[in-house]
């Protein structure tokens, strides 16, 4: 009976987020679970898979474990800054001039997205919308 609630929060919570929340949802289900399911058998992979899915949510695309190597890796890069009015969150879409996209390297597995630099902040962004989805802070 727990597990089938857990399952039906899970697939509720999974519907009512955008793609992009919930590719760190899924991320952190799957990682959650696995640890889960070693510590405590299927109990454990559901709710460590639950605990992981919040994580994932909070900690954007990157996850906590590739959000600090992606910094270090932009910052190493030292690319220029747009400077951009305001503060720059998830959903601003950048302007079509002035600003210069890079790709992702692949080790950190982000098909489908650029970062760029703005206000000092490495920022990963869609391509064809230029919207921010995720803030490196």
């Amino acid at each position: 009976m727990t597990l089938k609630i857990l399952a039906a929060a899970s697939a509720l919570v999974l519907a009512s987020l955008s793609p992009v929340q919930a590719q760190g949802l899924v991320q952190g289900a799957q990682e959650g679970a696995a640890r889960g399911e070693l510590a405590a058998g299927p109990l454990g992979a559901v709710v460590g898979g639950a605990i992981g899915a919040a994580v994932g949510t909070a900690n954007g695309i990157l996850g906590v474990d590739r959000r600090e190597r992606f910094r270090i890796y932009a910052s190493a890069e030292r690319r220029p800054s747009y400077a951009y009015p305001g503060a720059v969150r998830v959903g601003a879409v950048l302007p079509e001039d002035g600003v210069v996209y890079y790709d992702v390297p692949s080790e950190f597995a982000l098909k489908g997205y650029n970062y760029t630099i703005v206000n000092d902040h490495p920022v990963l962004v869609e391509p064809g919308t230029r919207r921010v989805v995720e803030v490196i802070d």
